[in-house]
């Protein structure tokens, strides 16, 4: 085990050394290493992560959320049970405690999620509506919620996860009763509501090219044709290593290009079968290489946010049982190989 461990450590070591990160005099000498975020802005682009109301209790968490990243996105406190508990009473507080962080950091602020079939109020799920009844609903929360935040948030996830695996639409409440069409709709309205923010519709599972990125590929290319107001596509990127590294994720990303639209990496985190092996780190971090390097290769891939940095607070362990270990810092907030590996591909 102590072997290991040097092994470990001797690679750390390696890695730091062609990642630029410098220790002892030296590093003291020129100051502070440049964090994820500087590395990132000198290619153009972001480095954010997403967190949570209940986290910002925790000081040594909440001066890294701040000082390591650029841009932040609100895990719940923007989504439709939070903002909008009883029909047509709203409230912002979750939202703004994060919005407010962010301004303290000088950090920007994806809006998180407008349109979703998951975390909806009782009021909405717990009874059936007329089309035109839904219909009115959903341009109100919308436009409430939209404008509450303009100005605020540089991008929406407005639509979030709307095909099944399949490419097939996803049958929620919003489907079933308006069918198709609803998608249309809440783009026009968020834009309505505020002129400049980014729009985008955002999925799990569509790194690489296939039936469920294909889906999104021809629902772009129809919306655009439309005139819908639609700026870009957000990639979750939740990935498993026992699954497989998404080799198609750069052609993907330049195809979405090619119909003049951005992309961005909005949920990243990269799980393991417990328990963590050096190998398994190993494999995470080049992975985490592989994706920032994709998305650095593409010019409209405008930035990475992993879905919040630290096991410590990880949605994995509670939704993949045996699972974990997703993200660039471990539960102590130390960096892991991941973390340098990303450094590596922003230098």
């Amino acid at each position: 085990m102590r072997k290991n461990r040097l092994r470990l450590a001797g690679a750390l070591a390696a890695v730091l050394v062609a990642a630029g990160v410098a220790s002892g005099p030296a590093a003291q000498a020129h100051g502070e290493p440049p964090t994820l975020a500087d590395l990132a802005q000198r290619h153009g682009r972001y480095f954010g992560s997403a967190t949570d109301n209940p986290e910002l209790v925790d000081g040594p968490y909440k001066a890294l959320l701040g000082s390591e990243f650029d841009q932040i996105t609100p895990g719940n406190g923007m989504k439709w049970y939070a903002t909008e508990p009883q029909q047509g009473v709203f409230d912002f507080s979750k939202g703004d405690e994060i919005v407010n962080l962010a301004r303290a950091n000088h950090q920007k602020v994806r809006g998180h999620t407008l349109v979703w079939h998951s975390q909806l109020p009782g009021w909405l799920t717990g009874r059936e509506w007329t089309a035109d009844e839904l219909r009115a609903v959903l341009k109100n929360h919308i436009q409430k919620e939209v404008r509450h935040y303009r100005g605020k948030v540089f991008a929406w996830d407005v639509v979030n996860e709307a095909f099944n695996e399949d490419g097939t639409y996803r049958e929620t409440v919003f489907y079933k009763t308006l069918g198709p069409g609803y998608i249309a709709d809440a783009l026009r309205w968020a834009r309505q509501a505020d002129p400049k923010v980014k729009l985008y519709l955002n999925d799990y599972n569509i790194e690489a090219v296939g039936p469920k990125s294909d889906a999104y590929f021809r629902l772009a290319k129809e919306l655009k044709a439309q005139g819908v107001p639609l700026d870009g596509i957000g990639l979750q990127a939740h990935l498993a290593l026992q699954y497989g590294y998404p080799t198609t994720l750069e052609d993907n990303l330049r195809r979405f290009a090619g119909l003049r639209l951005d992309t961005a990496l909005t949920e990243v985190d990269i799980r393991m079968i417990l328990p963590v092996t050096e190998e398994k780190l190993a494999q995470q971090a080049e992975w985490y290489r592989d994706l920032t390097g994709a998305c650095l290769a593409v010019r409209r891939c405008v930035g990475i946010t992993v879905w919040d940095y630290t096991d410590k607070y990880s949605w994995i362990p509670a939704f993949f049982e045996g699972e974990g270990a997703a993200l660039p810092w471990d539960e102590e907030l130390r960096p892991k190989p991941a973390y340098f590996a990303i450094r590596q591909a922003l230098r």
